[in-house]
């Protein structure tokens, strides 16, 4: 009985898996510049190495993943890197 518990569990696991990775994969996603909150970014930029280390609200060279087109709606996003950004 316990082997069938853990055997239905492993392949309920298994299955979600598959089906988070397959959504994630049809949804495109896009950098959006300029509407980060401090601390809330998703990777580096020239001034730091680390996601997390936003210094300051809104900077534009900090990005988000966001859903694709949501960055064009959002006031003061743009999906392009600043030009001091596109250097480094």
């Amino acid at each position: 009985m316990k082997k069938n518990v853990i055997a239905a569990a492993t392949l309920a696991a298994v299955i979600s898996f598959a089906a988070q990775a397959a959504v994630a994969d049809d949804m495109k996603t896009e950098n959006c510049y300029g509407v980060v909150k401090a601390g809330k970014n998703d990777c580096k930029t020239g001034a730091h190495s680390c996601a997390g280390s936003a210094k300051a609200d809104n900077d534009k060279a900090e990005w988000v993943k966001v859903p694709a087109g949501l960055c064009d709606k959002l006031t003061g996003g743009t999906t392009e890197a600043p030009a001091e950004e596109m250097k480094k």
